[in-house]
């Protein structure tokens, strides 16, 4: 199996259009993936995978398995991951203030680099402190 880099983020400033691309130029095709959320996206993304499985296999194309390593924009991580993550949990965080975030998901605004970095490294934080974290039952 190949591990690959995917991109996903809003295509269209102020309108909910994601896309999803893979970025391996070692791999012998492209796939990419659109939709009006990032659910969508993936989901075209991850067809567009199976097509060209069977394309390939049609051909008689040697076809290594990939897994997929997922990268966001914000603006995208906050839409995907709305379900699970409000605007008042990303603040305490990421330390950046729910208005803010707010106007990055509309796309009236646009992080900077350094914002972008701070809020990846806090995130990254609370996702290891997870997973330093077990439960139990008693």
């Amino acid at each position: 199996m190949k591990h690959v880099n995917v991109v996903i983020g809003r295509v269209n400033k102020g309108e909910y259009v994601y896309s999803v691309v893979m970025e391996a130029p070692e791999v012998p095709f492209g796939l990419n993936g659109t939709g009006r959320t990032v659910e969508e996206a993936k989901a075209d993304f991850l067809e567009s995978y199976e097509e060209m499985k069977e394309i390939m296999s049609l051909e008689g194309h040697e076809y290594e398995e990939l897994v997929f390593c997922y990268h966001y924009d914000i603006p995208s991580f906050l839409e995907y991951y709305a379900y699970a993550l409000s605007l008042a949990s990303l603040e305490r965080i990421s330390g950046i203030n729910q208005r803010q975030l707010s106007h990055y998901i509309n796309g009236t605004s646009k992080p900077r680099k350094n914002t972008v970095e701070r809020f990846r490294k806090n995130l990254r934080a609370f996702a290891e402190d997870l997973k330093s974290v077990d439960l139990i039952w008693r």
